[in-house]
């Protein structure tokens, strides 16, 4: 229970999992009805990109700095620049939000956010940037633990991010497990499962084990920014999308290829199919 976000944020993940976050939302919020947020693995919320952890790697100069004056910003961008605009408002970039934070800002009055956060001191940290918020719970507890704890939820459309630290072997094993529990408990559940493209033999096995869960549909969306033979790195990073709003895909064929070409560093690549077709 090492793992600091911090450390991290800002960086080409983060844009490619915040940004399919957002039109997720964007997706969910065209009915009326109500609908929940939940984040099994929710970090603190809020980084200052400034700070010591941000500053000691560097990682956001390749991820969000890239974007910030970008002049070609899709349309389709608007509601994930519009988080970070309000939170940096002399137009200097310095904050960053995390999930818990674009969530808290994108959805509506009607909708709930529960967040959950395992480590002691990024727990009480989330507590704390989510505290004026009456809409966001937020519950300190094991992540893996979310599907059983908080679903099914009475509103009837749920989002649950799933974006462990990936300390472990096993993590991606359980990421599977806990996709088969949240749809056995609320089969409509939209579940996006974040994961790191580095081992090709893990991320086979991974892939194997979604297409045998019983998610009724399943999106792959995958940024590079390395090409995927270097197991020593970080080549990039997926999402593995359960019950995919409709629209996503078609709005993703349209991002999917910008993003590529504004955060490659050595190779700059993306794919977007279904694990399990409709």
């Amino acid at each position: 229970m090492n793992y600091r976000h911090a450390f991290h944020a800002g960086n080409h993940a983060d844009v490619l999992k915040h940004l399919v976050l957002s039109r997720i939302i964007a997706l969910l919020s065209r009915k009326e009805a109500p609908f929940v947020c939940l984040d099994s693995h929710a970090g603190v919320g809020l980084y200052d990109l400034k700070g010591d952890e941000a500053s000691r790697t560097g990682e956001w100069l390749d991820g969000i700095a890239r974007l910030w004056d970008a002049p070609d910003l899709p349309e389709l961008s608007v509601d994930y620049f519009g988080v970070l605009h309000a939170l940096n408002p002399d137009g200097q970039l310095r904050y960053y939000p995390g999930s818990p934070e674009l969530a808290r800002q994108l959805t509506r009055l009607q909708d709930r956010v529960l967040l959950n956060e395992k480590h002691p001191q990024d727990g009480q940290l989330l507590k704390d940037n989510m505290k004026r918020d009456r809409r966001v719970a937020v519950h300190l507890g094991e992540g893996w633990h979310v599907p059983r704890a908080l679903l099914p939820v009475p509103e009837k459309r749920a989002l649950l991010l799933i974006d462990p630290p990936f300390e472990k072997a096993d993590e991606l094993e359980r990421c599977v497990s806990a996709l088969e529990e949240t749809i056995g408990r609320m089969r409509q559940t939209v579940v996006a499962i974040w994961y790191p493209i580095k081992d090709a033999r893990q991320l086979r096995r991974f892939y194997q084990g979604l297409e045998k869960s019983s998610a009724p549909k399943l999106l792959r969306v995958e940024l590079f920014v390395h090409a995927p033979d270097d197991a020593t790195r970080l080549s990039g990073s997926g999402l593995a999308i359960a019950n995919p709003p409709w629209g996503l895909e078609e709005e993703l064929r349209e991002l999917l290829p910008w993003l590529a070409g504004k955060l490659a560093q050595s190779h700059g690549d993306w794919r977007l199919d279904w694990l399990i077709a409709e």
